[in-house]
């Protein structure tokens, strides 16, 4: 006779063989195992590494060329030195093939920057660089100043080289770009699968720890610079050092390396600021600067303004923020030629030219070797009383504008024109624009060597 625990002994073993049964036909009849991954009590899908399946073949008929890295630009742009004379300078600025990286060298887009880290620890860690096209030459992409390759790397004499671009889909930190109409197009696509299977960065539907949240369009001083009149009336995010501190405001400047050069702005913040906000903004702190960009009739210029912090509320998106000190000025040596000169910067997929200086405005610079032909003094019952405009010519007759602030020496004497008609001088300051003309802009005595 069967007792009552027997009894309830094959209930139980009944039912856990039904629900063990649910459980494969549940499993079988998902069509995708990306839906199952991570969720209820399913088991995780193996991850695979789709980067370690691809082999660099060298006998193959696409072209091919070991290189080292001249710059680091973002996530699938790298500028690499290329031997022989097959690009300009020796350069080879590459796009990566097949990916297309969140923005972080224009609008800053969230896991922007992330994809620009991953890219720079993998190659500095590399002890070789492979490029290759896409054929058996060097394919140009839309700009015709960047070509497309595909980018392998090994971290040993002994490791096998890792595709770049695959492992950037495989990392979540790429969307596709024509990814399945290339020679590994199928490990571009399964890495893509995979990586949205597992929910990675731009995948996640997570915060980027390193991105804006608030209001404000995140971006880079370049972009702010290059666009100024779109950005007109807009509240921005953007990051820079600040070099100099001129009563209410301070200069803000940045470093490109796509382009090479340093670009700044104007910050004006009046008296919002806590003395907490104020000691944020000292000359050589690397800051995050949160404010509204306006064009200033008076001067003729654009500024960035209405800028805050609160202390009760230090986390507060709107809120400057300190990122780093201890930084310096570029103050970048340059000569009056080229401070007159154009420069054509791509923008976007567009090909523009603009005065070099009013890319340099707000940024330091120093100039050597420069003779004053004359000087003009203001006369006013202002704070300017004094300051002088100097006007400048190279050793090649290239004329320049230094524009000084009320001078005073060690005694507290206010400096005149004699000081420096007709001498030779060595000056460092930062670029401005009176009344459409560029010039330099110098703060102190100390800002300026005479001989």
């Amino acid at each position: 006779m069967m007792t009552k625990f027997s009894k309830l002994r094959r209930l139980s073993a009944l039912l856990l063989t039904l629900a063990t049964l649910l459980g494969l036909l549940a499993a079988c009849g998902s069509g995708d195992p990306a839906e199952t991954t991570g969720s209820g009590n399913s088991a995780p899908v193996e991850h695979i590494d789709y980067v370690g399946s691809l082999t660099l073949d060298m006998s193959s008929p696409t072209a091919k060329q070991e290189v080292t890295v001249k710059t680091f630009i973002d996530g699938d742009t790298t500028h690499f030195n290329f031997p022989g004379g097959n690009f300009p300078n020796g350069v080879l600025k590459a796009r990566y093939l097949a990916v297309n990286t969140p923005e972080s060298t224009g609008k800053i887009e969230e896991w922007g920057k992330a994809a620009a880290n991953f890219t720079k620890e993998a190659l500095k860690s590399a002890t070789s660089i492979i490029v290759e096209s896409e054929s058996a030459g060097w394919d140009a992409d839309s700009t015709g100043d960047r070509y497309l390759v595909w980018v392998w790397y090994r971290t040993s004499d002994s490791a096998p080289y890792r595709n770049l671009n695959v492992e950037l889909l495989q990392n979540g930190l790429a969307i596709a770009s024509n990814s399945a109409n290339n020679q590994y197009g199928d490990t571009c696509m399964n890495a893509i699968t995979q990586a949205k299977a597992e929910k990675l960065k731009v995948y996640s539907g997570e915060s980027d720890p390193d991105y804006f949240y608030g209001d404000a369009t995140e971006l880079t001083l370049k972009e702010l610079r290059c666009n100024l009149t779109t950005y007109n009336n807009t509240k921005v995010a953007f990051e820079g050092v600040i070099t100099k501190n001129a009563g209410e405001s301070v200069y803000v400047e940045d470093y490109d390396p796509e382009t090479g050069l340093y670009y700044g702005m104007y910050v004006y913040y009046g008296y919002n600021l806590s003395s907490a906000g104020l000691k944020i903004l000292s000359v050589g702190n690397r800051v995050q600067i949160v404010g509204s960009v306006q064009y200033y009739e008076a001067g003729d210029s654009y500024q960035v303004s209405d800028i805050s912090y609160n202390v009760r509320h230090p986390d507060d998106p709107n809120n400057i923020k300190l990122i780093s000190e201890g930084n310096s000025g570029a103050y970048t040596e340059t000569t009056a030629e080229t401070f007159n000169s154009q420069v054509t910067l791509t923008v976007g997929e567009e090909q523009k030219t603009f005065p070099y200086a009013e890319l340099a405005l707000g940024t330091s610079v120093s100039m050597k070797g420069l003779t004053v032909k004359s000087v003009y003094t203001t006369t006013s019952e202002t704070d300017s009383d004094g300051a002088m405009t100097l006007t400048c010519e190279d050793a090649a007759g290239n004329r320049i504008s230094v524009r000084t602030v009320v001078l005073r020496d060690a005694d507290g004497n206010k400096i005149t024109e004699s000081y420096f008609n007709g001498k030779t001088i060595d000056v460092k300051g930062i670029v401005d624009c009176f009344s459409g003309t560029y010039q330099v802009k110098l703060f102190s005595i100390n800002d300026v060597a005479v001989s």
